[in-house]
């Protein structure tokens, strides 16, 4: 019985989906395979090469940098060149500089390619979220990107446990390796996805594209409008303040269990029950949530992940770290597909890229923040301190969701298919321009020429 259930619940959760999304998905799982710089890139610089904690701060936060650098440049290039060679160059160049890095001995140099690293592996993050925005049905868009994330996860699983091993023996193994999957990911999209871009139509004339315009007749969407986008840029601002508190998972707690006397194979242990619980968990969970209140799933996942990391402040065993990891995971199994299917819904389809490129920055500008303030916090105060600030930055998390979004209806931001996702349907009271993120099927997809 138990198990029929399951599989009926996993069938009904794959299904439905076009196969250029499982393409996608492929392309993710290998990357995640190959994950190794981001995660074992603080105890490569403490442990193998003798750095302090604010030195190894300041690389990786050179490496968010570049992400601040990237995003908004790989968005409008998502819009203007499209997916499919924005994601190319994207995938190709992070072979490359990760390759690079693996070979650099002087501090200017790592620092300087780090920076590097950090443009080209996040310059494709706006392309697949577009990319998987046009391809799956509004309805179903909070299930894909379930998917999604539980193909990070479950590579990150695979990947951390294998290169804390990998770590105690070669580094250098571990970035040839990513570097070689990445390689495999771009040649992957270059040959099985197509172009998903809906195709330009033209503008009508006398109109001024503003919100609540059929999309046939909007303006190009652009990077100021974005930016002016006022809830949009509340949702962005949340996303940095929770990003914060994730990314101690990479940054943070390596370093304090390094100093704890803890070896990298037993931090590999530690954050692979991140990816493991992620595994088992996300698409039932995704299932429980799918068509509920994104206001609650957001307060209560922000509390979740501050408070998970606050315990990180007790913790003194390899069991009690795995415990507040167990935690803060499920904080990020909620809300991650909740706040992109947010995201997605207050994105026109004419500037997904943009839309994307500028909430990716939210997690390229944590990346750059968050190291920095992991170093000065631990070298001056110690890791409990740091614990106790993630604590108050989560708190401080969902006191601003709730705040900002008592006002939008629970279906602008849920899986369900509103009147808006549908040409001509009735807009919601909301101060966005959600009548553009109409229905891009795979009909609507331009075939790559």
């Amino acid at each position: 019985m138990f198990f029929g259930s399951l599989t009926r619940v996993v069938r009904e959760s794959v299904s439905g989906l076009p196969r250029a999304f499982w393409w996608l998905w492929t392309s993710t799982l290998i990357n995640r395979l190959g994950a190794f710089v981001a995660t074992f890139m603080t105890l490569y610089l403490t442990l193998e090469r003798g750095y302090s904690a604010s030195f190894a701060g300041l690389v990786v936060a050179l490496h968010g940098l570049g992400g601040v650098i990237s995003s908004l440049v790989a968005g409008v290039m998502t819009d203007r060149l499209g997916r499919r060679p924005t994601l190319l160059a994207a995938q190709a160049s992070t072979a490359f500089s990760v390759a690079l890095l693996g070979f650099m001995e002087h501090p200017a140099a790592i620092a300087a390619v780090a920076l590097l690293v950090g443009m080209t592996s996040n310059a494709s993050r706006p392309a697949v979220h577009a990319m998987m925005a046009d391809i799956v049905r509004p309805e179903d868009r909070v299930r894909a990107f379930s998917l999604n994330y539980w193909a990070i996860n479950l590579g990150f699983a695979v990947s951390a446990t294998a290169a804390g091993v990998i770590a105690e023996y070669s580094y250098l193994a571990g970035f040839l390796g990513e570097a070689a999957l990445t390689l495999v990911c771009a040649v992957l999209v270059y040959v099985k996805l197509p172009e998903s871009q809906p195709a330009a139509e033209p503008v009508a004339p006398g109109t001024a594209g503003g919100p609540g315009t059929r999309p046939e007749t909007r303006l190009e969407t652009r990077l100021g409008t974005v930016l002016r986008d006022g809830q949009f840029m509340g949702v962005v601002g949340l996303s940095f303040l929770i990003s914060l508190v994730f990314t101690q998972g990479s940054v943070g707690l390596p370093v304090a269990m390094g100093a704890a006397g803890f070896s990298p194979g037993d931090y590999g242990l530690v954050i692979a029950v991140n990816g493991l619980l992620i595994v088992v968990l996300q698409i039932p969970v995704s299932r429980f949530i799918e068509h509920r209140d994104p206001r609650l799933l957001l307060v209560v996942s922000a509390l979740l992940a501050g408070y998970g990391f606050a315990l990180t402040a007790f913790a003194g065993s390899l069991w009690a770290y795995a415990l507040t990891v167990c935690v803060w995971t499920l904080a990020e199994i909620v809300n991650s597909p909740t706040q992109m299917s947010l995201v997605v819904r207050l994105s026109p389809a004419d500037g997904r890229g943009r839309y994307q490129g500028v909430y990716t920055m939210s997690w390229a500008v944590a990346s750059l923040v968050a190291p920095l303030m992991a170093g000065f916090v631990i070298d001056r105060w110690g890791a409990g301190w740091l614990w106790g600030v993630t604590g108050v930055v989560g708190t401080g998390a969902a006191l601003g969701y709730w705040l900002l979004m008592r006002g939008v209806p629970v279906g602008a931001g849920d899986g369900a298919a509103a009147p808006a996702d549908v040409p001509g349907g009735e807009v919601p009271v909301v101060a966005v321009p959600v009548a553009a993120d109409v229905t891009a099927t795979a009909a609507d997809v331009r075939p790559v020429v």
